[in-house]
């Protein structure tokens, strides 16, 4: 493990909410010299303490363990910042509103980065009334297609599954659509801005 639970995060998030290095030591069973070692780096606490220390400074222990503070902010999110994953072991697609760890069989999972949309990997997208119809001239053989389309807007993230031997096309509902995705499943993902 190259990161762990840093003593000025301790020192922070102890300081942030008003104890003493006494009064952490007692809430966890330790004495206050260990805490004190901690916030100046000359140690490290026991894995064993770890839940009960995140749980008297009032976070996960993921997010002690990050080493830094992670705690969520955020009041409102903006879906156009939303990551995609796929697993390559079961072909399982996920989104997230932001970055995230994500994990699938075992596997911790990097989000997908996104190309522009070009060549064969172009996409098309026209509006057809309440709709937004986005197409690509992409081939779908059984070893080489488009997995998933997506539609993005400040407030929704559509999906739609693809299957090989099947069109590469699929309707959203229009509702702002901002961007589409388009995810090979050789080549990756790309992405076209509509406004």
């Amino acid at each position: 493990m190259d990161r762990y639970v840093t003593g000025a995060l301790i020192k922070s998030l102890r300081e942030e909410s008003g104890m003493t290095q006494q009064q952490l030591a007692a809430r966890i069973d330790v004495g206050d010299k260990a805490v004190s070692r901690w916030e100046c780096g000359r140690g490290y606490p026991d894995i064993t303490l770890l839940e009960p220390l995140a749980r008297a400074l009032g976070v996960s222990v993921a997010e002690l363990v990050a080493g830094s503070d992670v705690r969520n902010a955020n009041r409102s999110s903006n879906m156009l910042r939303a990551r995609l994953y796929v697993c390559p072991v079961c072909g399982n697609v996920l989104q997230a509103t932001g970055e995230a760890m994500v994990s699938c069989c075992g596997i911790t999972l990097p989000a997908l980065e996104a190309d522009p949309a070009e060549g064969e990997h172009e996409v098309r997208a026209a509006c057809v009334e309440d709709e937004l119809y986005v197409s690509a001239e992409h081939p779908m053989g059984k070893l080489h297609y488009l997995s998933f389309l997506v539609a993005v807007s400040p407030d929704r993230v559509q999906l739609v599954k693809l299957y090989p031997e099947g069109p590469a096309a699929a309707r959203f509902r229009l509702a702002g659509v901002r961007r589409v995705y388009a995810y090979c499943n050789r080549h990756g993902l790309f992405y076209k801005d509509l406004r």
